[in-house]
C-alpha cells in the first residue's frame, strides 16, 4: 500500500470510527478521543508501507478438548507475534523506522473487511515502516535494571 492508497484511508477510517466509538462510551472527553483518533489515522495513512500480521488456524493441529485447542492458538498468535518482531529488527538493521500497532485486535471484522482477507486470517497487528520523520531520544532505561541474575 502506498501512502496514498484509498485502501489504507478506509482502513484508517474505519478503524477511527469504531475508536471514537469505543473511546466515547468509556467517558473519555472529546478532546482526547479527538486526539487519540487522530493519532492514529496519521499513522496508518501517513506510513510508506503498512504490513498487516495475521495468523490462520488451518494448518495447526485440532484436538478434541478447549484446553489444547486454546494452546495450539496461542502458539499461533506467539509465533505471529514473533515473525512481527524479527520484521522490526530486519527493518531496525536497514536503517528503518517502524511501529507495531496492535489495534487490529480490537476490530478484528473491520480489518478484514477493509482489506478483503480470506475468511480464516485473524488480523493481529499492523507494521508500519518507512523512514523515520523524527528522531526521538531513548527514554528506556539500561537493561540491566530490568534483568534478575540468580
Amino acid at each position: 500500500m502506498t501512502t496514498d492508497d484509498p485502501i489504507k484511508v478506509q482502513l484508517a477510517a474505519a478503524m477511527g470510527a469504531r475508536l471514537r466509538a469505543d473511546l466515547a462510551a468509556d467517558g473519555v472527553a472529546q478532546e482526547a478521543i479527538d486526539a487519540d483518533a487522530g493519532r492514529s489515522y496519521a499513522r496508518i495513512t501517513g506510513a510508506p508501507v503498512l504490513i498487516l500480521l495475521a495468523l490462520s488456524m488451518v494448518d495447526m493441529d485440532h484436538y478434541t478438548d478447549d484446553r489444547r485447542n486454546h494452546l495450539e492458538y496461542m502458539m499461533a498468535a506467539q509465533s505471529t507475534a514473533m515473525a512481527g518482531q524479527n520484521l522490526l529488527l530486519a527493518a531496525h538493521a536497514h536503517g528503518l523506522g517502524a511501529c507495531w500497532m496492535c489495534a487490529p485486535l480490537f476490530v478484528p471484522e473491520i480489518v478484514s473487511a477493509a482489506l478483503d482477507l480470506p475468511e480464516d486470517w485473524q488480523p493481529q497487528a499492523l507494521i508500519t515502516l518507512g523512514y523515520a520523520a523524527e528522531t526521538k531520544a531513548k527514554t528506556r532505561h539500561p537493561l540491566e535494571k530490568s534483568l534478575v541474575w540468580r
